[in-house]
């Protein structure tokens, strides 16, 4: 049978809307839209860059607890509501994921908390299960 499990990052939305951080389902890890906030003070930078960042520091929590990275990481979403704000972005995402090269994709929309700037979700493949 395979493997499935929920990780939960420590957000209070996890609880209140019903979803986990991210889901590992055999080989595959896919890991929910992460926004900026820091889950251990529910504070949000009003920077997208620090947004990134911490964004990054969200999803690397996850993909650790699912025994993988970001090497591991085969498709990225970005998802923002000025797309203004994305090219700033650009050297922290091009960190993670400059040397996997995964398939990406930006999209401009309203997000739920109007300071939130943007939200990034990912898939990966473990390559030990």
């Amino acid at each position: 049978m395979t493997e499935r499990r929920s990780i939960l990052g420590g957000s209070t939305f996890e609880e209140q809307i019903g979803y986990a951080r991210a889901v590992v389902d055999g080989d595959r890890v896919h890991v929910s839209g992460t926004t900026g906030f820091d889950y251990t003070t529910m504070t949000i930078s009003d920077d997208v860059v620090e947004q990134a960042e911490q964004c990054l520091r969200n999803i690397e929590a996850a993909l650790d607890e699912a025994e993988c990275s970001f090497a591991d990481v085969v498709r990225v979403r970005y998802l923002l509501p000025d797309r203004a704000d994305f090219e700033p972005c650009w050297p922290v995402l091009r960190r993670a994921f400059g040397g996997v090269r995964p398939a990406a994709t930006m999209l401009m929309c309203g997000l739920a908390d109007p300071r939130m700037k943007i939200e990034i979700e990912v898939d990966a493949r473990r390559t030990t299960v």
